[in-house]
């Protein structure tokens, strides 16, 4: 028996090894913040353990599969969590046919191709696949209109600041409070970077602050663009292909050249035999009596032209082109 669970959903791990109990079975925790939410969870009181039901992940294989239930990660299909590993055969507890899973969660929007992925993995392996979708097995942590009318009701506030969730969400929640009573300029829809003064028992929103994506590349913080992604992105899945060329501007021929150096595009760099005479043409008509003036950076610019097309033509690919020429 396999569970997977956000982890921090303590109630949800109480309710598994009160199960497990009762069946007679030992829970072995796995993923490694469902282990360190769990202990903090049992050190601060939360969490009920029961004596003798927990064991050590290392020790899981000692017992018999129907004796045993794991508790992990990976209900969202993460691609690095236990239950991904599991369903992908690369993880240490190994599913097999008539092993029950259970996915204890809600589909978050935009997790649907991942989790499903993962519920195809395991049920190739064998398992029986238990979700929200077959089962009532999870209902919605978020709390629904009426609850949140429930609460303000309760609370009686002054002020009202929504948070978590998209817009649509951050304005429903909003005309909530209004109907509890709640004056409309004491409703405060903040997005991130908003900036919310509270002083002398009033609230107002006073400015904005710019906010985005701060990226970690190796030694340096902040400092990648979106140029620099989408560059290594065409370099990963379309390849890379350099062409130097040594030209004589004053006699209009090519001196040396061209060299075509290409990575991940093609198998051999024999391919490129075509293009090379008509790179060599379309340098030599720029370099004409009309285009005496062009600079090396319009020249590179034809041969990034020429062989750009020539390659998406034969090739079917959009590779990162460096066209170098340099005048003798």
């Amino acid at each position: 028996m396999i569970v997977a669970s956000f982890s921090s959903h303590v109630h949800r791990v109480q309710q598994v090894l009160d199960a497990a109990v009762a069946s007679g079975r030992k829970v072995a925790l796995m993923g490694r913040s469902m282990i360190r939410n769990m202990e903090i969870a049992d050190k601060l009181g939360y969490l009920d353990v029961p004596p003798n039901v927990l064991i050590d992940q290392k020790k899981a294989a000692d017992y018999p599969d129907d004796k045993l239930v794991i508790m992990c990660t990976g209900s969202q299909g993460e691609p690095m969590a236990a239950l991904s590993r599991m369903a992908n055969g690369d993880h240490k507890v190994q599913v097999n046919a008539g092993d029950t899973v259970i996915l204890a969660s809600s589909l978050i929007p935009g997790n649907e191709n991942s989790v499903f992925r993962v519920i195809n993995g395991l049920m190739r392996l064998g398992a029986d696949v238990v979700h929200k979708g077959n089962a009532k097995v999870h209902v919605s942590g978020h709390a629904a209109a009426g609850e949140l009318l429930y609460c303000y009701n309760i609370v009686e506030p002054e002020y009202v600041m929504p948070v978590h969730g998209e817009v649509r969400h951050l304005i429903a929640n909003g005309a909530l409070a209004q109907e509890t009573g709640v004056p409309s300029d004491h409703v405060l829809l903040a997005e991130n970077g908003t900036v919310v003064d509270m002083h002398n028992g009033k609230s107002k929103i006073t400015g904005q602050v710019e906010c985005g994506f701060i990226y970690v590349d190796g030694s340096s913080v902040g400092e990648i663009t979106d140029a620099d992604l989408k560059d290594r992105m065409t370099l990963g899945e379309e390849g890379f292909i350099s062409v130097v060329t040594v030209v004589n501007r004053d006699t209009g021929k090519i001196v040396s050249g061209p060299d075509i150096h290409a990575r991940g595009v093609a198998e051999e760099d024999t391919v490129f035999n075509e293009i090379r005479p008509k790179i060599i043409a379309a340098l030599e008509d720029a370099m004409g009596e009309s285009g005496k003036n062009h600079t090396a950076h319009q020249l590179q610019q034809v041969v990034r032209r020429t062989i750009g097309s020539w390659v998406s033509r034969k090739l079917r690919r959009k590779p990162m082109i460096v066209p170098v020429v340099v005048e003798a």
